[in-house]
C-alpha cells in the first residue's frame, strides 16, 4: 500500500440502568421485530480489535476472525421476515449497521515487515468481500511507517458506510469543513500529511521502560444524521511485569495509563475545533487490581518469595494452600501468571472481579461505559483448539473497551423505545480471535438527535 491512494466494580458501578435492561432485552426485542418495519434511526456498529495475533500466525486464526466479525456485522438480521410485494426492500437490511467502524491495534503483528503480504490480502478481504458487498462506500487509515520509531504506532481504523445510508460527511481537519464520503479509499504508510485525521504516538517518555512503543491514538471526525462525533482508536502502555503490577495498589502501570489517556482527552477536547461527542475504543490495556485480586484469591495461602541467586532480586513468587498439602494456588512472575482454577475468570462472566476493574474510575466525569456482561477480552490461548482459555502469561482483564462521553451517552441512550436495542458484548466467545477477544457496541442514532447542534458543526458544508 502508498499513502493517499484511493480505492464496553466499574466506576461509576450501578445495579440496574436503562442500558443494561436494553442489552438484557436485545435477544427478544430482535425477535420481536421480525418482519416489522425498519427500526428508526441510524443503525451503529463500533468494533475494537487487537489484531496483532492474526499476523502472526494469518492462516490459522485470519480465516475465523472473519467469519466471527461478519456474523456480528449481519447479527442484526431477524430470523424471519413476513414480506408483501409492497413491503419496502430497506426491511430486508433493516438491522444491519449503517455506519461501521473497526479499530485495530497491533495492526501488521510484531514483525510488521514480514506480515506485509498479510496485511493486504487481509484489507482487501475486508473491502470486497461477499460479507461486506453492501457497504459502497469505505475509508480505510493504516500506520504502515514501521521504520519510524518517531511515528509509528501499528493503528489501523476502517469505516464502512451501507448503501442506503444517504448522507454522511467527513471532517477535514485541515480546511475545518466536512465533505461528503464517496467510493472507498485507503491511505497508509505515512499518515501525518492526511488532513481527515490526527494521528499520535505517546512521548517516549510516557513509558521509559520499553525501548521501542507503538502507543498512540488515530483520531477521525464525523457527522451522520445530523450528529458530529469523533472515533478515537487508542492503544495504551501495557504491564511489562506481573511482579511490578503486584507491589502497589494501584499500579505504576496504572499511573502510566492515566496520563496518557488523559492526553487524549485533553488533545480531542481543547480549542482547535468545535468540541463533539466523541467515541474512544481500543485496547487500553486496563488490568484488575492486581494487588487487590492475589489478596482476594489467595486469602489462604501462604506466599513463598523466590530470589535470583546472582542479584537477590525476586523473580517468583509462590502462593501454597495452607492446608491440603501445601497445594500451589498461583504461580506469579514477570511474565506468568498461573492460577490454578481458570473458572473464575469464566463464571458468570467474571462478574465477581469487576470490583478489581477500578482504572476507568478516573476518568468518571469525562467517560461512560455501558455494563459489562462479558469475560476479561485478554489474554486469550493462541491455540486454535482452545478458543475459551486464557494464556497463564498475565491476570485476565477487560483490555478492550468501548467508553464515550457524556454527550455520546445521552445519544446513545436517548431512544428508549422497545425497538431500541444497545448491546455491549464481545466477538467470538468460543472461537479463538487470537490473544484478544472484540469488543462491540451496537446502537441507534434516533432520528433528529442532533438536530440542536446541526448548525454549531455546519454539517452541511460540504466540499
Amino acid at each position: 500500500m502508498r499513502p493517499g491512494r484511493p480505492s464496553a466494580q466499574l466506576t461509576p458501578r450501578r445495579a440496574e440502568t436503562p442500558a443494561g435492561r436494553l442489552r438484557r432485552a436485545a435477544a427478544p426485542a430482535q425477535a420481536a421485530m421480525a418482519g416489522k418495519a425498519a427500526s428508526p434511526g441510524t443503525a451503529v456498529l463500533l468494533v475494537t480489535a487487537n489484531v496483532g495475533s492474526l499476523f502472526d500466525d494469518p492462516e490459522n486464526l485470519q480465516k475465523n476472525w472473519l467469519r466471527e466479525f461478519y456474523q456480528v456485522v449481519h447479527a442484526h438480521r431477524p430470523h424471519f421476515l413476513a414480506l408483501t410485494p409492497a413491503s419496502p426492500p430497506q426491511v430486508v437490511h433493516a438491522h444491519r449497521p449503517h455506519f461501521l467502524a473497526l479499530h485495530c491495534q497491533e495492526f501488521g503483528g510484531k514483525n510488521y515487515e514480514a506480515s506485509m503480504s498479510h496485511v493486504d490480502k487481509f484489507v482487501k478481504e475486508l473491502l470486497s468481500s461477499d460479507a461486506m458487498k453492501e457497504y459502497n462506500r469505505a475509508r480505510v487509515y493504516l500506520d504502515e511507517n514501521y521504520k519510524s520509531q518517531e511515528h509509528f504506532t501499528a493503528l489501523g481504523s476502517f469505516y464502512f458506510l451501507h448503501e442506503s445510508l444517504k448522507n454522511i460527511y467527513q471532517f477535514d481537519f485541515k480546511a475545518k469543513k466536512y465533505k461528503k464520503v464517496t467510493g472507498k479509499e485507503i491511505y497508509s504508510d505515512t499518515l501525518e500529511s492526511t488532513p481527515m485525521l490526527e494521528k499520535e504516538k505517546f512521548p517516549q517518555d510516557y513509558f521509559p521502560e520499553c525501548k521501542w512503543s507503538r502507543k498512540g491514538f488515530l483520531r477521525t471526525r464525523w457527522c451522520l444524521a445530523d450528529c458530529a462525533f469523533d472515533l478515537v482508536n487508542i492503544h495504551l502502555f501495557h504491564d511489562a511485569s506481573n511482579l511490578v503490577a503486584w507491589e502497589t495498589s494501584p499500579s505504576v502501570y496504572s499511573g502510566i495509563r492515566h496520563k496518557a489517556l488523559g492526553y487524549v482527552l485533553d488533545r480531542i477536547s481543547d480549542q482547535r475545533f468545535q468540541k463533539a461527542s466523541y467515541f474512544v475504543f481500543g485496547d487500553f490495556n486496563f488490568r484488575l487490581d492486581s494487588k487487590s485480586v492475589v489478596e482476594t484469591l489467595c486469602t489462604k495461602a501462604t506466599m513463598q518469595t523466590v530470589r535470583a541467586a546472582d542479584t537477590n532480586e525476586v523473580v517468583k513468587l509462590i502462593f501454597r494452600e495452607s492446608d491440603n498439602d501445601r497445594k500451589v494456588m498461583l504461580q506469579l512472575e514477570k511474565k506468568l501468571f498461573d492460577y490454578f482454577n481458570q473458572e473464575v475468570f469464566r463464571d458468570d462472566n467474571g462478574t465477581a472481579l469487576l470490583e478489581f476493574d477500578k482504572e476507568l474510575s478516573v476518568f468518571k466525569d469525562r467517560l461512560y461505559e455501558l455494563d459489562i456482561s462479558f469475560p476479561p477480552s485478554y489474554p486469550y490461548s493462541e491455540d486454535c483448539s482452545q478458543g475459551r482459555q486464557y494464556m497463564n502469561t498475565r491476570c485476565p482483564a477487560w483490555c478492550d473497551r468501548v467508553l464515550m462521553s457524556p454527550s455520546a451517552k445521552e445519544l446513545v441512550l436517548r431512544s428508549e423505545s422497545e425497538e431500541k436495542v444497545v448491546t455491549y458484548d464481545h466477538i467470538g466467545p468460543s472461537v479463538c480471535m487470537g490473544d484478544h477477544k472484540p469488543v462491540f457496541l451496537a446502537f441507534r442514532i434516533a432520528p433528529g438527535a442532533g438536530k440542536p447542534h446541526a448548525r454549531v458543526h455546519k454539517c452541511c458544508v460540504v466540499q
